[in-house]
């Protein structure tokens, strides 16, 4: 088997859409988000690396309404109107018992042995591995033209039992509105650090 290393980097303007010039938005144009683009978002996303393939994201679509508020209901006074506002916003959580789908999304070897019998374990790498999906989850809406705003401050406990109660072995994460942010509602983009403040290389 030949093995094939890319020698292409991606062009100035794609790197400013993905991260240089991408901004965290606070408020949203109204204009929707389909169905066939959240299946873009998964259809990139699925393909990034996590160990063993694990794959423990189970993410939630909030588009209806209905779901708008119950989700705002729970969530800070700060997020309710970010909410109510995108066109949807993922509920990004994870699987506990991701171990029982290894057999054929990790068929090399018994991966699922691995973490039997330790959920302490699995609870660690379903967040880990759940927590680098939600990041692929912002890079592919970015890649595909859509602006994201990832928010914390909400009531996790709640979330959970509000939009996972037909699966109580998943747990949120974090939440991410997606759709078509509106420039009026960022402000400056905050300092980024140079890289010798906070890297080491040795």
């Amino acid at each position: 088997m030949t093995i094939q290393y890319h020698d292409h980097v991606l062009d100035a303007a794609a790197l400013d859409q993905l991260f240089r010039e991408a901004r965290t938005y606070n408020g949203w144009l109204k204009k929707d988000v389909s169905d066939e683009q959240i299946e873009a978002i998964w259809e990139l996303m699925k393909m990034a690396p996590t160990s063993a393939n694990m794959q423990p994201v189970r993410i939630v679509w909030v588009k209806s309404a209905e779901a708008k508020a119950k989700l705002a209901a729970l969530a800070s006074e700060g997020n309710k109107a970010k909410i109510e506002a995108a066109p949807v916003t993922a509920i990004i959580g994870y699987d506990i018992d991701f171990h029982e789908e290894l057999p054929w999304l990790f068929p090399h070897t018994d991966a699922r042995s691995w973490f039997e019998g330790d959920e302490k374990g699995r609870e660690q790498a379903a967040f880990r591995n759940g927590s680098l999906q939600g990041a692929y989850l912002i890079l592919a809406a970015r890649a595909l033209g859509l602006d994201c705003g990832p928010m914390s401050g909400f009531d996790n406990a709640g979330v959970d039992k509000a939009f996972f109660a037909d699966e109580p072995r998943h747990r949120s994460n974090f939440i991410c509105s997606v759709g078509y942010g509106d420039p009026a509602s960022i402000f400056g983009r905050s300092p980024r650090p140079d890289f010798g403040k906070f890297n080491t290389v040795i």
